[in-house]
């Protein structure tokens, strides 16, 4: 490396360095989100250029001369040979669901630093390591899912206990990404219309492609005008009732909808619709994220909640809960995230035509996504903290103004009123979840570059059909995975249900996964205290667990491949995120918190009902579901714990040399050997 280039990476590191000081070190004084996006930019060049390189050379060893499972494979339906932007605009699409948007949002109730700092430190040393490892893991083995890879690398009890966890907590996460997007679809013609129009062009994308007779560069511009067309005309289905007519429907009707849609996108060869439909809504999410730094660029807001507040003791408005563990329970996508080793070792793997590329997707998407988390925090924090409380936090408009004001947040109705007004809703109490405070500050930056007085109404909603879509391509992709991992559970039970390349078995296993988690949907929309309703406590937990049992896995074939001298790359992330999730899973199960506790809240809501026989029946319900909830999550919690003990014996016998060096790796098939063969056959 030249001087100049030393010289420039070292001023990177202290611009970074500096960023986070004026962050930590504010005490009151207004600070400028600018400092976050630099901070954010700073890592993500710092960690790639160094910490990936040198994982990918060092450690991983990426081989370009090695075929992938694509390259050997390649059956033009589950593994095919993929350009490698397409196969980023899917690994980055089905990573990025809500949580790198709605878990930042939530998790300001803190202040804006513990999330920034666990954003910053989380994706660039645990999250993107995690993913990167389990991409390279699965190319390695045939493009194999996380709970068979357990099965072979650590012992078959260990795998079969991961590959059940695995399974029920995917079904879990499904059923909540599914209902988020009904949700924000339900009654929005603009947000069907644009999803509807995503699927013919990826249809057309995708056969373009296929045929040979296009490039990427013309289909990746048809998709763009598609996709143009798709967002900018949905604004004007309200001057024609006759055709919104069309787009409008209920939460119901859009649950079938997801539900075929999933069904599809699981089933049809993945050139066909998932790929390019990923890929063009990458286009979508990176561009809007993009515009919202540029924003922030420009018009530099100041961040109006404080670095920290009262709330890091457990007392949040928002949820119950000190900050640690549950801002990193909290925030998962955009830091450490479960989910994404199950999409490393399902669809990606299976497209990648090289092995260098791992570095580029596995660690490249995850502070991609980093990036999106920050511009989520940044969204929220320029919000007046009274207006972001009171939109989450839940209650009669009197009784939020008066505890949103009482905890030191100054608010008013009247306030409340004109914000709903401008921003064409008939209120904005009781909007929790995460995503219309996203939608709200987001439309207010991008609102201060328009002089329209409609200008902020047109971004807010724009902003929540954005994170529909930006939700619905984790479905499509999660659904594909789940189809995988079912079948490697089933083929233990008849063999040829395991088999991806029968139709058959493809069909019966999709069927009976999207039934799986499309009842959990349909019962959570149709009963409020039903279906998902009932599990969406543990939705965090859950997917936080998975990354323990994908960094148990990560741990042991570094082992194998006699990388133990490197092993602090997973064991550091492995030991914090263990501490994450069993403590964030005792206070969930025992604390004596009733807003925090299920089985104190449970307890608390049967004291209710005996004081109030009008409302006991309901009361007893929800009490039941608090103590089904505390009851899956302490059997995840069981089932997780054997997993970290058996790998961790696994480990000793290993490093000790009593049990032999078994690397499941498949065999090394020379690239210019499958050129050659397929171009002679």
């Amino acid at each position: 490396m030249s001087l100049w280039k030393k010289l420039l990476w070292v001023g990177v590191t202290l611009l970074g360095l500096a960023s986070l000081a004026v962050l930590a070190l504010s005490r009151g004084e207004q600070i400028s989100a600018l400092w976050i996006v630099t901070a954010g930019f700073c890592a993500a060049a710092i960690s790639y250029r160094f910490y990936s390189k040198w994982i990918a050379a060092k450690i991983l060893v990426l081989n370009d001369e090695r075929a992938t499972p694509a390259v050997v494979k390649n059956d033009g339906k589950d593994f095919v040979p993929t350009n490698r932007w397409m196969v980023f605009g899917h690994h980055f699409a089905a990573i990025a669901g809500p949580g790198p948007l709605v878990g930042p949002v939530l998790a300001a109730q803190f202040g804006f630093l513990p999330g920034t700092l666990w954003i910053l430190i989380g994706a660039t040393l645990g999250g993107a390591v995690h993913d990167m490892i389990m991409l390279f893991a699965s190319v390695r083995r045939g493009g194999k899912t996380l709970g068979q890879m357990a099965k072979e690398e650590i012992a078959p009890g260990v795998g079969v206990l991961a590959l059940i966890s695995v399974l029920a907590i995917m079904i879990i996460l499904l059923a909540v990404l599914a209902l988020v997007v009904v949700q924000a679809l339900a009654k929005s013609p603009w947000g069907v219309f644009t999803i509807a129009m995503t699927i013919p062009t990826a249809l057309i994308m995708g056969f373009g492609l296929r045929s040979g007779k296009v490039n990427v560069t013309a289909v990746t511009i048809f998709g763009l005008l598609g996709l143009a067309f798709g967002v900018w005309g949905g604004q004007f289905l309200s001057n024609f009732p006759a055709i919104e007519a069309w787009f409008r429907h209920d939460a119901i009707w859009v649950s079938w909808a997801i539900m075929i849609y999933g069904l599809a996108a699981s089933i049809l060869p993945v050139w066909m619709l998932l790929t390019p439909r990923d890929y063009l809504s990458t286009f979508l999410k990176l561009g809007t994220v993009a515009a919202l730094a540029v924003a922030v660029i420009l018009i530099h807001p100041t961040l109006q909640m404080p670095s920290l507040t009262k709330f890091i003791d457990g007392s949040g408005l928002v949820f119950a809960g000190p900050v640690f563990p549950f801002v990193c329970i909290t925030i998962a996508c955009g830091a450490v995230s479960g989910f994404h080793s199950l999409i490393a070792s399902g669809t990606t793997p299976k497209m990648l035509g090289r092995e260098s590329r791992i570095r580029d997707i596995g660690y490249g998407a995850m502070i991609t996504e980093m990036m999106v988390a920050l511009m989520a925090l940044i969204a929220a924090s320029v919000l007046q903290p009274g207006q972001y409380f009171a939109i989450n936090t839940k209650g009669t408009p009197t009784e939020v103004v008066a505890k949103v004001s009482a905890a030191g947040f100054p608010v008013s109705e009247n306030e409340m009123s004109i914000l709903a007004n401008n921003l064409g809703e008939k209120t904005m109490f009781n909007r929790a979840g995460g995503a219309p405070t996203f939608a709200v500050g987001m439309a207010h930056m991008f609102a201060k570059l328009s002089a329209s007085p409609t200008a902020l109404a047109l971004w807010y909603h724009f902003a929540i059909m954005f994170e529909a879509l930006f939700i619905l391509t984790t479905i499509d992709a999660g659904t594909r995975v789940g189809r995988f991992l079912l079948q490697d559970l089933l083929g233990n039970v008849w063999r040829p249900l395991g088999n991806t390349r029968s139709w058959t078995a493809n069909f019966f296993s999709s069927v009976l996964l999207v039934a799986a988690w499309g009842w959990f949907l349909y019962q959570g929309v149709v009963d409020p205290l039903g279906g998902i309703n009932t599990l969406w406590p543990l939705f965090g937990l859950a997917n936080q667990l998975l990354s323990v049992i994908a960094l148990c896995l990560c741990t042991t074939i570094l082992i194998k491949m006699q990388k133990t001298r490197y092993l602090f790359i997973t064991v550091l992330p492995l030991c914090f995120m263990c501490a994450v999730t069993f403590s964030a899973g005792y206070l969930k199960i025992f604390s004596i918190d009733p807003k925090l506790g299920f089985l104190s809240g449970a307890q608390g809501l049967a004291a209710q009902a005996s004081a109030d026989p009008t409302k006991a029946n309901e009361l007893m319900r929800q009490a039941s579901v608090w103590q089904f909830d505390a009851i899956v999550a302490g059997f995840f919690m069981l089932f997780v714990f054997l997993i970290v003990v058996g790998s961790a014996t696994q480990w000793w016998q290993l490093i000790r040399g009593t049990k032999p060096v078994v690397l499941r790796e498949s065999e090394f098939v020379p690239v210019a050997s499958v050129t050659t063969s397929a171009a002679v056959g």
